[in-house]
C-alpha cells in the first residue's frame, strides 16, 4: 500500500451530501450475442442461451442490499429495443421491427437488441455540483462510438437521463460527444473521483487507452476504447478546474489482458485507490500527480505475483464496488467469482484482515448472469453524488434511501414486474421473435408508470 491511512467521514445520508449507485436494470433482451470484442467473457460465451428473468432479478437483489447497508440506491430504466430511430436510421420504415430487420440481414437484430445499457458505468460521465463551476451535477452521456452495438445507446441514454434529471436548476445533461474515434467515450468505467470525504469538493481522474490520433487498436490486437481528447473535452464541458483533474493512461497490457474498460483493474472510492500492480501505463506519474491533492491518497496495490491479469479480469476482483458505508468504513461488493477463484479470494481475505487496509469488509452477490457477459458489480452503476436537494430533485421513482423519497417497496414491484414479463430463457436465435417485440412493448409501457416517468418510452 501506499500513502497514509486516515478515517474518512462517513457519507452523510442526512446532510450535504451522498453517493448513489444507479443501478442500470437489466433489460429484457439480455443475451450472449458476444458482440464486445476484447471482453473476453462476452466473447467466451457468444450463443449461449441466456436468462433474462433471473439477471435482472440477481441485479434488483443487489439494489436492495445497498440500501440494507445504508446507501442510496438508484434505478436507471432501460432502453426501448430496438431503437425506432436507429431501426429508421438503417434505413427501415417507421414501424418496422427486429424481424423485418432479420428478413433482410440477421446480423443487424443483435446489434439491434443489445441490452448492454444494464452496465450503467458506461452511461455517462459524471461530475459532483461540488467539483463543477456552475454549482450543478453535469452528466455527459456516453457515446460508446467503439462498438457498434453500444453506439446505439447514446441516443436513449440522454433522453433517459434529462427525463430522471430534469431540473435544469440542479442538473446539466449534456449532449454525447460526436459519433468519431477521435471522441471515443465509455463513460464512468474510465473515470474516477477522489475526495477526502465524498461530501467535499474532489478531484477527477480520466483514464484513456490512447490519444485521439493514435490507432484504435492496439498491437495485442484488442480495441483502446476511451480517448484521452474525450476526457478533456468532458472536463471542459462540465466545469473542472485544471488543477483538478489527472490524466492517466492505461496500460496496454491490461488491455490486452481483457481489461477493456479501466474500471476492470481499478476502482477510486473517495480518496483510496484500489489497483492491479499493471494496471496503468505509468504508475510514476500516477503517484506523482496524486500527490499533489491537498489530502492523502491512499493506493491499496494488488502485486501482480498475487493476483495474475488473467485472474483480475477472470474474477474481477476491481470491477467490484468499493463503497463508505454510514460508520466510515469501506467495504468492498464482489461478484462470487471472487470467491471461487484461489488468488483473489487468498487476496481478499487477508485485505480485510489487515487494520492498514481501508478496505475491512466484503461482500458476494451472485451476477452470474452479468458476469457471464463481461460485467461486474461496478459495471452495473453509475456513481452520482448528490446533495439532499438534489435527490429530492430526481423524478420518478428511481431514488431509494437517503432523502429520496421512493419506499423501497418498488423493489417488490420490479421483481414483480420482472417476472411477468421477461423470459426465463433467450437464445441469441430468438432476438428476432415477432413475439418479443409484443413483449417489450407492453412491458416498458408498465414500466414508464411503474417509475412514475410519463413519455420515457414515447419516443419518436
Amino acid at each position: 500500500m501506499h500513502g497514509r491511512w486516515s478515517p474518512v467521514r462517513p457519507s452523510i445520508l442526512g446532510g450535504l451530501a451522498a453517493e448513489v449507485n444507479l443501478d442500470g436494470l437489466v433489460g429484457p433482451t439480455h443475451n450472449y450475442a458476444g458482440l464486445s470484442l476484447g471482453n473476453r467473457a462476452s466473447m467466451r460465451n457468444a450463443g449461449e442461451v441466456a436468462e433474462p428473468k433471473r439477471a435482472a432479478l440477481q441485479g434488483l437483489a443487489k439494489m436492495r442490499a445497498m440500501v440494507d447497508l445504508g446507501l442510496v440506491q438508484g434505478i436507471l430504466p432501460p432502453p426501448f429495443r430496438p431503437d425506432p430511430t436507429a431501426v429508421r436510421a438503417l434505413g427501415f420504415p417507421a414501424g418496422a421491427t427486429a424481424a423485418d430487420v432479420a428478413a433482410v440481414n440477421p446480423a443487424l437484430v443483435p446489434l439491434l437488441m443489445s441490452a448492454s445499457s444494464m452496465w450503467a458505468a458506461n452511461a455517462a460521465t459524471v461530475s459532483p455540483s461540488a467539483d463543477t463551476a456552475d454549482h450543478r451535477v453535469h452528466l455527459t452521456p456516453a457515446n460508446l462510438s467503439s462498438t457498434i452495438h453500444r453506439s446505439f445507446e447514446a441516443a436513449q441514454t440522454t433522453r433517459i437521463l434529462r427525463t430522471i434529471f430534469a431540473d435544469t436548476d440542479r442538473f446539466v445533461v449534456h449532449d454525447p460527444l460526436p459519433m468519431a474515434p477521435a471522441f471515443a467515450d465509455e463513460g464512468a468505467a474510465n473515470h474516477g473521483r477522489f475526495a477526502a470525504a465524498t461530501d467535499q469538493a474532489g478531484h477527477q481522474l480520466f483514464v484513456f487507452g490512447r490519444d485521439h490520433d493514435e490507432p484504435i487498436v492496439s498491437a495485442g490486437g484488442f480495441p483502446r476504447r476511451q480517448s484521452r481528447l474525450a476526457g478533456e473535452l468532458i472536463a471542459r464541458s462540465h466545469g473542472v478546474e485544471p488543477d483538478r483533474t489527472v490524466f492517466v493512461r492505461q496500460a496496454a497490457a491490461a488491455i490486452d489482458a481483457g481489461a477493456f474498460h479501466n474500471d476492470v483493474v481499478a476502482v477510486v472510492n473517495d480518496h483510496v485507490l484500489f489497483h492491479h500492480q499493471r494496471a496503468f501505463e505509468d504508475p510514476a506519474g500516477l503517484a506523482a500527480a496524486l500527490g499533489r491533492f491537498p489530502f492523502d491518497v491512499i493506493r491499496v496495490e494488488v502485486p501482480d505475483a498475487e493476483v495474475s491479469l488473467a485472474d483480475a479480469v477472470a474474477s474481477y476482483l476491481f470491477n467490484s464496488q468499493l463503497v463508505t458505508l454510514p460508520d466510515g468504513s469501506m467495504t468492498l461488493i464482489v461478484p462470487r467469482e471472487v470467491e471461487e477463484t484461489p488468488s483473489t479470494a487468498a487476496y481478499l481475505a487477508a485485505a480485510v484482515a489487515d487494520p492498514a487496509n481501508p478496505i475491512s469488509s466484503s461482500r458476494s452477490f451472485d451476477l452470474r448472469q452479468s458476469m457471464r457477459n463481461g460485467g461486474g458489480p461496478a459495471c452495473l452503476r453509475l456513481r452520482v453524488v448528490l446533495t439532499e436537494a438534489e435527490q429530492a430533485a430526481v423524478r420518478g421513482r428511481v431514488l431509494v434511501g437517503g432523502a429520496a423519497r421512493t419506499d423501497r417497496v418498488v423493489f417488490d414491484d420490479l421483481a414483480d414486474w420482472v417476472d411477468r414479463h421477461y423470459r426465463e430463457a433467450l437464445p441469441p436465435e430468438d432476438l428476432g421473435d415477432p413475439a418479443l417485440a409484443t413483449e417489450i412493448g407492453a412491458g416498458l409501457a408498465e414500466l414508464e408508470r411503474l417509475l412514475e416517468l410519463p413519455g420515457l418510452y414515447h419516443l419518436d
